[in-house]
């Protein structure tokens, strides 16, 4: 039996998902865990959800990997990755994936006298410096892009995630893509073999280390850089425009993608074409088992993420996420339907 997903318009599953829901006597605690990226928002959404609901979502902000790693186990009810996997693997490890959110991935420096948004760079030049082949701010290649900014000879301390992370996937995917000698040298994945740097965890980790120390540069999504008050560079795109971060620069580069060729919405958002567009965009996906352990708390977190959908969208917002179109929603909403096994849920393992 397929479940009809068709109703979540109204923001309710509906009467056959309530019917498998717990008793409201004891509220859904739906845990989960993945990608430091989105957990902003998700942290917002899920007090929304818990006041309006009673139901919880604890999300854990631990990486996209472990977030992997623990969804395909059945440890967790949903995993989150900026990195999606490919259609083979989602059936392989028997789940379904969708976008949920999109951000943007900002580099950010911590630079004496020099104000958010002052420096340029543009990809072949970040690549250059993550490469080590860069060393200090007043380095000729960034001097080119930066000739009105006083850039001193102070060594580049360069600050990278240590653990495995969907953040610096979409930072190495697009810097494979603007520099051959990237892609050579180090390619693209979650986990990298870092040239040079040093190592802090989660966005959080690499903001609070960019942020106490002086002739840093890392990368972290761009809720951080504001929460946290950093510097954050432009960057010069596709289109050779130079650009800012921001919700509507995210956005842009959503909606140069096309989603509805996608197969299991596999999609990658850096590099896309548009004058307006960030090149280091990802979206956040939900990893979410098609038999699951316990199909009432399956159904709960598809409810939370409808919810967030319906109603959620101010708040992302307000943290510099980007909602999805309605569009690609409703492509989403009919994956639910077509996917999502109730009959054949599998019984929880000892």
């Amino acid at each position: 039996m397929k479940l009809d997903f068709g109703c979540l318009k109204c923001g309710l599953i509906g009467a056959v998902v309530a019917a498998v829901l717990l008793s409201p006597s004891t509220p859904a605690q739906v845990h989960a865990a993945g990608a430091s990226f989105p957990y902003p928002v998700f942290s917002r959404w899920a007090d929304g959800y818990r006041r309006e609901t009673g139901a919880g979502v604890n999300y854990q902000s631990i990486g996209s990997g472990a977030g992997i790693r623990q969804v395909k186990a059945r440890s967790v009810v949903f995993g989150a990755s900026e990195q999606p996997l490919r259609p083979e693997e989602l059936d392989a490890a028997d789940l379904i994936q969708w976008p949920q959110i999109v951000g943007g991935v900002v580099p950010v420096v911590n630079l004496d006298g020099v104000a958010a948004g002052e420096i340029v760079l543009d990809g072949e030049t970040l690549a250059r410096i993550f490469l080590g082949d860069i060393g200090r701010w007043d380095d000729p290649a960034i001097r080119r892009l930066n000739p009105r900014v006083a850039l001193s000879a102070q060594p580049i301390i360069v600050v990278h995630r240590s653990e495995s992370s969907g953040t610096t996937f979409t930072l190495s995917n697009y810097l494979a893509k603007l520099s051959p000698e990237w892609r050579a040298r180090v390619g693209e994945s979650n986990a990298l073999s870092w040239p040079i740097g040093v190592g802090a965890k989660g966005n959080e980790g690499v903001a609070n280390y960019v942020a106490r120390t002086r002739g840093a540069l890392g990368y972290v999504e761009y809720a951080y850089a504001k929460q946290n008050r950093l510097s954050f560079t432009r960057m010069i795109n596709r289109d050779h425009a130079i650009v800012s971060p921001s919700a509507a620069a995210f956005r842009s580069a959503l909606e140069h993608a096309d989603w509805a060729s996608a197969p299991a919405f596999y999609q990658i958002l850096t590099d896309q074409a548009g004058a307006d567009s960030w090149p280091i965009v990802a979206a956040t996906f939900i990893l979410l088992p098609k038999r699951p352990r316990d199909m009432a708390l399956a159904l709960e977190a598809v409810k939370f993420f409808d919810w967030a959908f319906a109603s959620g969208g101010s708040t992302a917002e307000a943290l510099d996420y980007t909602p999805l179109a309605p569009a690609l929603v409703a492509l989403i909403r009919k994956k639910w339907s077509e996917n999502l096994l109730i009959a054949d849920a599998a019984p929880a393992q000892k």
